[in-house]
């Protein structure tokens, strides 16, 4: 351990499901080969952060646990096998931790498990607590570097707004699997949670044409008036789902040829036909990125036909991140205070912050923790 950093350090622990959660004082982690101590500076808050922890959602973890999910914090400590990482740096510090040795085997940090024995004895016994802390150990592998320079003082971003990146992400994964090309046209459904509204700005910053798709009028018009007013030439188009699947196909042909398919359905929306209605919609060899939960994601004849292209994606590999990461720092995203608007909570003002990550939704919204903040 560094002498600069602290013997025990705050962490917002869930003894139980039933217990709840508890703001306590911990050992702060000690670095060991292969591993990064991290001083946390913003840490995510999901919208459905509640839901995992209280039991609703029925995610498998160990407990005690201290939760999370990715973060943005500085280098406080290093493995001795460390080489590029340097203790004060700037780094993002990704929740998708991956076996070393076995490619089929991952886990999302303070999440869930994913029910493999594997990832349960990795979760379990290495790497269990998340980011809802002072100080967190993570996988050297998992701690990205940014370039603080060009995106906290040329670009503007502060680094609780940096934070976005962890929303921004998730679809960016999804579409550079399908190799969403400038140029194309690409539905995003549905546009206007969390992840969908964030795959409208990226897919947007990668040079698409973007239908953004829906059930709610008002917060599609919404959506897209948050992307013209930062960026006046966005190609963005809004498209209204009714509960007629061949209609539905029909006013998406009307927009022309359509590319791809980014469907980031939520687990409540899982037996809707939104899908199949945007996948009758593609042009031959079109692609469909699958990164939600639907239950009858396509028409069969439709992708046998036309001969579509169909892949799932869970989250993203390292490599996205990498790439991402270049085209936040190139400028390519709103800059400074117009990306997202951050709404801040301390550790110990958990209950709260949860309450506000489920109603703060939506394009260019989000809530963190602070955790070196006190008062």
């Amino acid at each position: 351990m560094t002498s600069n950093m602290p013997n025990q350090h705050r962490a917002l622990q869930l003894q139980s499901i039933e217990a709840g959660f508890q703001l306590v004082s911990l050992p702060t982690p000690a670095a060991e080969p292969g591993s990064a101590v991290v001083r946390i500076e913003a840490a995510s808050v999901l919208s459905y952060h509640r839901e995992v922890y209280n039991g609703t959602r029925q995610y498998s973890f160990p407990t005690p646990l201290v939760g999370g999910i990715s973060a943005i914090g500085r280098i406080a400590a290093l493995g001795h096998d460390a080489i590029a990482l340097k203790e004060g740096q700037l780094v993002y510090v990704d929740c998708v931790i991956r076996s070393r040795d076995d490619a089929d085997i991952l886990f999302l940090s303070a999440i869930h498990d994913s029910g493999a024995e594997g990832s349960k004895l990795l979760m379990r016994d290495v790497w269990r607590d998340g980011t809802f802390a002072e100080y967190a150990k993570f996988p050297l592998e998992n701690c990205i570097p940014l370039n603080e320079d060009r995106l906290c003082g040329t670009l503007g971003y502060s680094i609780p707004n940096l934070m976005y990146m962890g929303h921004l992400i998730v679809p960016f994964g999804g579409l550079r699997d399908i190799n969403l090309e400038p140029g194309e046209t690409i539905v995003v459904n549905p546009a206007t949670g969390n992840y969908g509204g964030a795959g409208v700005l990226v897919a947007l910053a990668m040079g698409a044409r973007v239908i953004a798709a829906g059930r709610n009028a008002d917060k599609l018009a919404a959506l897209k008036s948050h992307i013209l007013a930062s960026s006046p030439t966005a190609q963005i188009e809004t498209m209204t789902w009714s509960s007629n699947e061949a209609a539905d196909t029909a006013t998406l042909q009307a927009f022309g040829t359509i590319d791809a398919v980014l469907d980031l359905t939520p687990p409540q929306a899982s037996k809707t036909l939104h899908l199949r209605s945007a996948t009758s919609a593609l042009r031959r060899n079109g692609r469909v990125s699958l990164m939600g939960f639907v239950e009858q994601p396509v028409v069969p004849w439709s992708f046998v036909g036309k001969n579509i292209a169909v892949k799932g994606k869970l989250m993203y590999e390292r490599e996205d991140i990498v790439q991402f990461i270049k085209m936040l720092e190139n400028g390519l995203f709103p800059r400074g205070e117009t990306l997202v608007e951050t709404k801040h909570f301390r550790l110990l003002d958990w209950d709260t912050a949860f309450t506000a990550a489920a109603q703060w939704t939506g394009i260019g919204k989000q809530v963190v923790f602070t955790p070196q903040v006190v008062n």
